[in-house]
């Protein structure tokens, strides 16, 4: 039976020690390593073991009982949350490790609602019991309150032939059916054991053990219990079916790409289609560390890797699968590289773009006008580690600037675009409607374009156009987002409608709808919650509001206060820091991206970024139209009535 499992964590809460216990118990390694002494069998990345935290999502393979274990221990800081959370997505179970002295900590509440969203199985091993300050109980009691009711101890020395009251009682009271017949016939291991497995696939119950990785107390015999207690169902006999959840280069450049199969059988040389076409497999390789293995084929529920697909990235579904994952940690800050080298800025750019291909969050864009390259990212540490990953694996030297905020921009009317495009030879006219759309939804295109007034070929080269690229606003210069956009009709030349000529007029439609729109300036926000002692309530409500946040009515546990609501994460990126100071270090607080709502100083922006769109080499609002055999500009304003598609002008 194959099993893919993730260790996951709050920084330094012990999941690469945890790890390497298990890899040890197993016998797939001989000797533990640990991550003070830089020694890690699964930190083999230099800058792993000089800062002593997990940045790749790195794996190793175990056999235990019958099973083949595929463990993926998951970085823990949240700086590398994209990269924790792809792989995620093709868990089969989670173990989320818990300090027992701080408890529930920021990271934690992170890697708990990614686990729910995806809908993985979750164990939980509360560590570190040996340190002083530990208090099990306690931990328990905040996991359950804080988490979920559903999650439920159980001792070292479960077995289902013994299970003690407790947790007779805990599956009874979730069970009526199960309750019945130990009311009717008694205790029946196997019936239990086969509930407990149903309960705890079906995201109704989650078992926590407790223990040291560190003194290795108590990690071998949550191991047995987590072995006994999950299954795994993998359909061998339909087509093969996989995720992609990781892609890497080798030195000499050649992508590997790393697969889940989901479904039946892959062998060397069989082709397999995916978002980027039908590629040949031409070496398959299952990885164990740093090491690997090339087999002839590979079979559901196993970990594995290829070589032969040259555009796979993170997410996509291959073979059978064509739904492409969607992930939910998206970096809120952008960055200018600085070239430190003699190296020409384009071949800077290249490396850059092998860094895109493996961590797509990354978002690496060129701006050819400044000719400049231009990244997203999570926060400050992980700028630190591209900057030495750039110098271990390219041999030169980067720096970034100051990341700023990534702003978006939209409609708050809706607004009809005309766009024509008719220089000599050329021809193409789009006319297209703009509507504000729920916050959050991105850009979305509908069609009601007669095939009588535009081939259905030009229509698709519209909807093309629109989806190849992110689309400037005229505020800032930021991304467009949340709009529908509409294909009311448009007008091509059986002769002189070239290549590009409705990408041109498109664009202008669109940039000469955006022209007449009212356009407002969106920031990313954090959904925080916050736990303090409700005397230092008050401090952190004024605080809220300072940073032009909004809060839902506090709620109390005892003596603590638990705050939640929305705040731009302009003006409270760094008050974890904050937090940390005037509560001594016993404050808690947990930010996740919550999209993007209206800029709280939009007019301060936008003069910041002083944007020019009328400077704009790659956007216009104006358009092209031809006469007497010469083309000629027409500005935005006086398009309508110079357009051939005059029925859809408004009067």
């Amino acid at each position: 039976m194959n099993k893919t499992i993730g260790i996951l964590a709050h920084v330094d809460a012990g999941k690469t020690t945890f790890s390497e216990q298990l890899l040890y118990h197993t016998k797939s390694i001989k000797q533990r390593g640990r991550v003070d002494h830089q020694e890690a069998f699964l930190d083999h990345h230099a800058l792993e073991r000089q800062r002593g935290i997990t940045v790749f999502a790195d794996q190793a393979v175990m056999t235990y009982c019958d099973s083949t274990y595929y463990l993926i221990d998951n970085p823990g800081h949240v700086d590398f949350s994209s990269e924790m959370e792809r792989s995620i997505q093709v868990l089969d179970y989670a173990i989320v490790l818990i300090s027992a002295v701080e408890g529930i900590e920021g990271h934690t509440e992170t890697v708990w609602q990614l686990l729910r969203k995806h809908n993985i199985p979750t164990f939980f091993f509360i560590n570190k019991i040996d340190r002083i300050g530990a208090d099990i109980d306690r931990v328990l009691e905040e996991l359950q309150s804080e988490f979920s009711p559903d999650i439920c101890e159980i001792a070292d020395s479960f077995h289902p032939n013994k299970m003690n009251e407790e947790m007779i009682e805990f599956l009874a009271e979730r069970d009526e059916q199960l309750l019945e017949q130990y009311m009717e016939e008694g205790y029946q291991p196997d019936l239990w054991l086969a509930t407990m497995k149903k309960s705890i696939q079906n995201n109704q119950l989650f078992p926590c053990a407790s223990g040291s990785a560190l003194q290795d107390l108590g990690v071998s015999e949550f191991f047995d219990v987590f072995d006994q207690l999950t299954d795994t169902h993998f359909p061998e006999a339909e087509p093969f079916s996989g995720r992609v959840y990781k892609v890497r280069h080798e030195d000499n450049g050649t992508r590997i790409t790393f697969i889940k199969a989901l479904s039946g059988t892959l062998r060397v040389r069989d082709e397999i289609n995916y978002s980027g076409g039908t590629e040949k497999i031409t070496q398959i390789r299952k990885y164990n560390g740093q090491k690997f293995q090339a087999v002839d084929q590979v079979v559901a529920g196993e970990l594995f890797a290829v070589v032969g697909l040259s555009k796979a990235a993170a997410g996509d579904g291959v073979g059978a699968l064509t739904e492409k994952a969607v992930y939910e940690m998206v970096p809120t800050l952008k960055s200018k590289v600085n070239n430190e080298t003699n190296l020409h800025i384009k071949e800077v750019l290249r490396c850059f773009q092998l860094l895109d291909a493996e961590d797509p969050s990354l978002a690496v864009t060129w701006d050819e006008h400044l000719q400049e390259i231009h990244i997203h990212v999570m926060g400050p540490i992980q700028l630190e580690v591209l900057k030495q990953v750039i110098q271990e694996r390219f041999g030169f030297d980067v720096s970034f600037a100051e990341p700023n905020i990534l702003y978006k921009e939209t409609i708050e009317t809706a607004v009809k675009g005309y766009g024509h495009f008719e220089p000599l030879g050329h021809y193409a006219e789009v006319h297209l409607t703009l509507e504000p759309a729920a916050r959050n939804s991105g850009i979305s295109f509908e069609n009601t374009c007669h095939a009588n007034d535009l081939p259905v070929g030009n229509q698709n080269l519209v909807r093309h156009h629109l989806f190849e690229k992110e689309h400037r606003g005229l505020l800032a210069g930021s991304p467009l987002t949340d709009v529908k956009v509409t294909l009311l009709t448009g007008r091509a030349h059986s002769k002189h409608t070239s290549g590009g000529d409705f990408r041109e007029a498109t664009i202008r439609a669109l940039r000469q709808g955006l022209e007449k729109a009212t356009n407002i300036l969106l920031e990313p926000v954090y959904q925080f919650k916050i736990k303090v002692d409700v005397d230092q309530m008050g401090k952190v409500l004024a605080d809220i509001q300072t940073a032009h946040g909004s809060f839902d009515p506090p709620m109390t546990e005892g003596n603590k206060a638990i705050l939640t609501g929305k705040v731009p994460v302009a003006t409270f990126m760094h008050y974890s820091t904050e937090l940390v100071a005037f509560t001594q270090g016993k404050g808690r607080i947990h930010l996740n991206f919550g999209g993007y709502d209206r800029c709280h100083n939009e007019a301060e922006v936008i003069e910041k970024i002083a944007y020019n769109k009328d400077a704009d080499p790659d956007y216009t609002s104006s358009s092209i139209f031809c006469s007497k055999g010469q083309g000629y500009s027409v500005p935005w304003d006086q398009v309508e009535g110079a357009c051939h598609c005059s029925i859809f002008v408004e009067k």
